[in-house]
């Protein structure tokens, strides 16, 4: 059966495929494209600890990525879900190849994802923090009035241009939950704290054990590819680089059918490459006996 909460998204059948959300959203971000993949796959999208409706942070919140990996690890372990295709968004991303290199990941597609800045790069990381703090601030401030603000489309496109090339195709009341739900993230400080002392920057990606696909929003404010692109393109082993063109840091919204698409189609052609392995070792095996 179906299942719809604040802390989950689960629904279809097939190969099981995670989807990760970034930092301050919910599993909601993924919503433009949940209708196109639930015919390919069993599509689970859950809200990450500390996230508006996800679980409390077993133990307390998390102090490093490679904490916040072993908290989704156990999100999976109770879904009864041991290995999946992931896709992950911004640090959704960055938790993708995580678990990619503990060998959870049947495919990894990371979106723009975080963690890449370079390692003595404190000036980039304090304009990200800056940038985070200013949208909270404005949220805050604006909160009883944002069903008339969100309701304007052309607002709606200024207000989200950090993350979205086209923020105008929103739904209006999509919109606020998402604005809202920024502010009621209760990890924010906490990440902030391992973005300053390098425990938030994904490392050793030559450790990924799995294909992986990493693709990047040409019009990325947050992120932008010039600046956190480069270890995503050159470190991952095999990995596979694309950018997206005209579109923004999170893209879902952007462009439904080429997000659904390239998410699907990486992970059904991993699917295929490692059967055809499989397949390839079973005949093998059986020339050889006979």
């Amino acid at each position: 059966m179906p299942e719809l909460s604040p802390a989950l998204y689960r629904a279809g059948h097939g190969e099981p495929l995670v989807l990760i959300h970034g930092f301050t959203a919910t599993w909601r971000c993924w919503l433009p494209v949940l209708g196109l993949l639930v015919p390919r796959f069993e599509v689970i999208a859950p809200t990450l600890h500390g996230h508006d409706g996800g679980p409390v942070p077993p133990g307390g919140p998390a102090h490093s990525l490679t904490r916040a990996a072993d908290h989704l690890e156990s999100l999976l372990d109770s879904y009864g879900v041991g290995t999946a295709h992931l896709a992950g968004n911004s640090m959704g991303g960055a938790l993708a190849l995580e678990l990619a290199k503990r060998g959870r990941a049947r495919s990894v597609v990371a979106i723009s994802p975080g963690g890449g800045w370079a390692e003595d790069d404190a000036r980039e990381v304090e304009r990200i923090i800056r940038l985070f703090k200013r949208t909270q601030r404005s949220a805050r401030m604006t909160e009883r009035h944002h069903e008339r603000l969100l309701g304007r489309p052309g607002f709606r496109r200024i207000g989200m241009r950090d993350i979205m090339a086209r923020g105008n195709l929103v739904p209006a009341e999509e919109a606020v939950l998402l604005t809202r739900s920024s502010t009621r993230c209760s990890v924010v400080d906490d990440v902030f704290v391992t973005m300053r002392n390098g425990a938030g920057r994904v490392v050793d990606l030559d450790q990924v054990k799995a294909p992986t696909l990493v693709a990047w929003g040409e019009k990325d404010r947050l992120l932008p590819i010039d600046r956190h692109a480069e270890r995503f393109r050159t470190e991952v082993p095999g990995g596979q680089f694309r950018v997206l063109r005209g579109l923004g840091h999170t893209p879902m919204w952007d462009d439904p059918a080429q997000i659904a698409e390239l998410i699907a189609d990486f992970a059904s052609a991993a699917s295929a490459a490692g059967n055809g392995q499989a397949a390839s070792v079973t005949a093998g095996s059986a020339g050889s006996a006979g």
